[in-house]
């Protein structure tokens, strides 16, 4: 991973996405499901909300950054927080 110049955070981030990733596929060969409306009144599907909390994640860290509200870490638990919402009601 030198020529890319990784360090261990980035190469855990990019892991956890990739686990998520082939959970999420194999959860959808064993378990299909049919697309649920939420709050948002869209249909969404188990990857659907995969995919809104990926993205709402990476602006509430980049938010967290930019404002310098508080230690980084931080904004895990403000995206965890955010997943189970997304999970639970979209």
């Amino acid at each position: 991973m030198e020529w890319m110049a990784w360090t261990l955070p980035t190469a855990l981030f990019f892991g956890v996405i990739a686990a998520l990733l082939i959970t999420f596929t194999v959860l959808a060969i064993k378990f299909p499901e049919t697309p649920r409306m939420g709050v948002l009144r869209i249909e969404t599907t188990r990857g659907d909300r995969l995919f809104i909390t990926l993205l709402g994640s990476a602006f509430i860290n980049l938010i967290w950054l930019g404002l310098e509200i508080g230690p980084q870490p931080y904004a895990l638990l403000a995206c965890l927080v955010y997943a189970a919402a997304v999970f639970r009601w979209v």
